[in-house]
């Protein structure tokens, strides 16, 4: 089954959909009130031609507008990889002063694409287990398609989330597994997966590692927040843009989930969620 899904999507398009660095997703939102709460999806989809912010961006500045006058303290983990899904510029242009730093894992493709790009100059590189977190220091943590790509990801979240201030904010998107975009990252031969990405993404450093521990899934995101007792103040399916952009994507996207019976889903590709962290300070430090 595996191999005729493969044969069937190289065959149609010839590369993979997926998130294109520097570009922010195709929105499709839906509040929740915790995990498993989901409700229908609102009529106003919020697209990045819109100039309406995204949801990470709207729950950051509403964030902010609670804490007048005092710096924002924002982490970008997985910085090559995390697009404009926080607009840090926006939070600025309300008046706030922000203090961000961006970290990253120290991979050969991490490493070429931070040399590429100028607002990275300050990133720190290295194992994401060991690099300097202060425990409750940050008022917004934004982890962007970092998870399924690194090793030891329910350790290095474990820090993230102790990263954060109470009441904080943690901004997850990663790649939904039960899409036809996650079989095809997690199954396709790196050959194949090199091809894609040169096809779909001329001179950007990639593929980056797909290495998908059970964290790095739904399932396993769920299953970690449910099991620190953080909140889920929103949750959402989104479309990279690739894959909206992309005419024979979309189309090999479902033929792919025709192949598989529906088991693979090809109307998203991503899974986003704004996590809270509880403001009681005597709430439990993951370690």
């Amino acid at each position: 089954m595996a191999r005729a899904l493969l044969y069937v999507f190289v065959a149609s398009m010839g590369g993979v959909p997926g998130p294109a660095i520097g570009a922010g997703p195709v929105l499709h939102d839906q509040r929740v009130a915790g995990v498993g709460g989901q409700q229908p999806a609102s009529a106003a989809t919020v697209t990045a031609v819109s100039g309406v912010p995204g949801v990470f961006t709207r729950f950051a500045l509403e964030h902010a507008a609670r804490r007048p006058g005092r710096v924002i303290a924002v982490l970008q983990a997985g910085c090559t990889t995390a697009d404009q899904d926080l607009d840090v510029t926006a939070l600025r242009g309300r008046g706030h002063d922000v203090d961000i730093r961006y970290i990253d894992d120290e991979s050969p493709v991490t490493r070429a694409a931070v040399a590429g790009r100028a607002d990275l100059a300050a990133a720190a590189l290295g194992d994401l287990r060991m690099v300097p977190l202060r425990p409750r220091s940050f008022d917004i943590v934004h982890c962007s398609l970092l998870l399924h790509r690194i090793s030891h990801a329910e350790l290095v979240l474990g820090r993230l989330v102790a990263s954060l201030r109470p009441g904080g904010l943690l901004m997850l998107r990663i790649t939904d597994t039960e899409t036809v975009a996650g079989f095809l990252d997690r199954r396709m031969p790196e050959v194949l997966r090199g091809l894609a990405w040169r096809a779909s993404r001329p001179g950007q450093p990639g593929p980056h590692p797909a290495i998908y521990e059970p964290v790095a899934t739904g399932g396993g995101i769920e299953a970690f927040l449910s099991r620190h007792g953080l909140t889920v103040a929103h949750r959402d399916r989104a479309s990279s843009p690739g894959r909206a952009r992309h005419g024979r994507a979309r189309l090999a996207a479902r033929l792919v989930s025709r192949v598989s019976r529906g088991r693979l889903r090809c109307d998203h590709d991503e899974l986003r969620y704004v996590v809270r962290r509880p403001e009681d300070r005597s709430a439990r430090v993951l370690q």
